[in-house]
């Protein structure tokens, strides 16, 4: 968050008058991050110049059921793009298409036992009672949202419909990939994808066929030192009452 350029001279006209109608400051600062960081992720990927007459031509949109599609120089392009973004700190996946991807980002925290009952399967409870179950509840959460966002759908497709197979529970090294599987609905189709744990954080990729693991565009990735905050809170006045 605190890596994103202020005003709008990095947006194109559409998504800067997007943002002023934004009137939830948590709602506009989340939107403004997850643009710039597609947009850095899209130019550092292709060779741009990441100067702010680029950035603007560089545009992510939403598809009339929400999923985000790519635009460069107002021509869609064939590559397929996920987005994410927790606690002020945003990653965009990036992959020459057409087979479709997500991605997920969320905090190593406690999840209560209510959470994992409501939207966690039997078999996906049982890899959380194996072993870390803050880290493993979230995984699974995580790895869920990624294949949603695969299936195009979010959270209007109930969560228990996904149901995700970790391969290595322990993970091995936080800083290298590990590979688990989706199951949708009961299997009748099968996701592929890769997790990995930066300190605070947990993040997801899934697609629709088994892909290497991502790859990071900036060497050491943001995230292996990230700190959790939440700017948009800043907004708000404090106060000395008791």
């Amino acid at each position: 968050m605190s890596e994103v350029a202020a005003g709008s001279s990095w947006m194109d006209d559409a998504e800067a008058e997007r943002f002023a109608r934004m009137g939830f400051e948590k709602r506009r600062t989340e939107a403004r991050l997850g643009r710039w960081t597609a947009k850095q992720t899209v130019s550092l990927a292709r060779g741009r110049s990441r100067d702010d007459r680029n950035l603007a031509s560089v545009v992510v949109r939403n598809a009339l059921d929400g999923a985000p599609e790519l635009f460069v120089d107002q021509a869609h392009q064939p590559s397929v793009i996920a987005m994410t973004d927790r606690a002020d700190w945003a990653v965009t996946a990036l992959r020459d298409g057409p087979e479709r991807i997500g991605c997920d980002l969320e905090l190593v925290e406690p999840r209560s036992p209510l959470f994992v009952a409501d939207y966690l399967t039997d078999h996906e409870r049982t890899q959380v009672m194996a072993g870390d179950s803050d880290l493993l509840a979230n995984l699974m959460w995580s790895a869920k949202e990624s294949s949603l966002k695969v299936l195009r759908t979010g959270l209007r497709r109930d969560t228990r419909t996904v149901e995700v197979h970790v391969e290595d529970l322990s993970g091995g090294p936080s800083d290298e990939w590990s590979p688990f599987f989706v199951l949708v609905d009961g299997g009748e189709s099968r996701h592929h994808g890769w997790w990995i744990r930066y300190g605070a954080f947990v993040l997801t990729m899934a697609a629709e066929i088994p892909v290497d693991p991502p790859v990071a565009l900036v060497d050491p990735p943001p995230l292996a030192s990230a700190v959790p905050a939440h700017a948009w809170m800043e907004s708000f006045p404090s106060s000395d009452a008791t």
